[in-house]
């Protein structure tokens, strides 16, 4: 449910971005939105990008345009700094960082596959991990404890968040139930409670926050400043998590981040995508003073295959933010070819 996109420019530049959807649905969105692209100067990525959501108005925000606009504005960042020999970081506003700290995303299991795959992950140098969906708010108080429990004695004192994965359709965990497990959270020294609540719960959000003894984070599903723009206004969260391969792109992004920051909330955006959506965080978190971790999706060939040459931990369980002009990464074409469904960018259009 990922799609590349690359734009290709008649100077010989490409740049390459993703999209949470569907290819026929990316496909759609760029058969609509391609008039208002051909011929535009590529480096003038927010110009064009505003120009496709203003034009996109009466066929609906959010969704699928909105998902395909936003990896066309990555690859026309990744073209930008190709063509102005920069790293996006810096052209989004200046590189705060060299390195960032990943945390590794994993999905809650029983106690003994759980214990053996975050194990591994630590061996691989990760140092900090989030864990989430699976039974947590959908079975007992008992069956949340203990699968908390279990990672906090598989990681130690590492880092550890959790993800109540509320954006799940009919998600049953409600006010009242976020409310006590957030307190049962603080016992274990969680690093913050995420998606404790169904998404459009804006005033439910507000409230958890206000009193929970953890941090609350969310925004994942959230497309566009505009839709951020409530709950940032109402401190419903302390950490907000968009997507930048569906929430419009790093422009998006970079814009939802200066205004969290204006408001003391720190952006740490959500990464359950691909390489290149990793490789626009990393170029964003360079950007933002307060973005000092990324998500990276652990066991997925998306992730971990795509791009030339991988991706490698430093000593301190950092990934390096790539200095090289655009995103600063190649993709593995044997890769694209191998998990991809068409022929690896034979479409200018595509």
């Amino acid at each position: 449910m990922h799609t590349l996109v690359a734009v290709h420019t008649d100077e010989g530049i490409t740049g390459i971005g993703s999209a949470f959807t569907t290819e026929n649905l990316v496909q759609g969105a760029i058969d609509l939105l391609l008039p208002h692209l051909v011929g535009q100067d590529p480096v003038e990525v927010e110009r064009i990008t505003e120009t496709l959501h203003q034009t996109a108005f009466w066929m609906g925000r959010g969704g699928a345009l909105t998902h395909a606009t936003s990896a066309i504005d990555i690859a026309l960042w990744d073209i930008a700094g190709q063509a102005l020999g920069q790293p996006v970081g810096r052209l989004l506003g200046g590189r705060h960082r060299t390195r960032v700290r990943p945390y590794a995303s994993v999905l809650m299991d029983e106690a003994g596959p759980m214990t053996d795959n975050l194990t591994q992950l630590v061996e691989q140098g990760f140092t900090a991990f989030k864990i989430g969906w699976w039974k947590f708010g959908r079975v007992d108080a008992a069956t949340d404890e203990h699968t908390v429990a279990t990672a906090r004695a598989a990681i130690g004192d590492r880092l550890l968040a959790v993800d109540a994965g509320g954006s799940e359709g009919f998600f049953p965990g409600g006010l009242a139930w976020a409310k006590r497990t957030a307190r049962m959270l603080a016992d274990y020294d969680i690093a913050w409670f995420e998606e404790a609540l169904a998404p459009d719960d804006l005033e439910g959000f507000a409230e958890l926050r206000a009193g929970s003894p953890v941090p609350i984070s969310g925004g994942e599903v959230l497309t566009r400043r505009q839709s951020f723009a409530p709950y940032l206004r109402r401190r419903a969260f302390d950490i907000v998590q968009p997507d930048t391969t569906k929430g419009g792109g790093l422009s998006e992004s970079r814009r939802i981040g200066w205004e969290a920051q204006d408001l003391g909330i720190r952006l740490i955006p959500h990464g359950w995508n691909t390489a290149i959506g990793l490789a626009a965080d990393l170029q964003l978190s360079s950007a933002l003073a307060s973005t000092d971790l990324v998500e990276y999706k652990t066991g997925s060939a998306y992730v971990d295959d795509l791009v030339a040459g991988g991706w490698r931990l430093d000593a301190d369980g950092y990934l390096d933010i790539p200095s090289d002009p655009g995103l600063g990464m190649s993709l593995d074409p044997e890769a694209v070819e191998k998990y991809g469904t068409r022929p690896a960018f034979a479409d200018p259009k595509a």
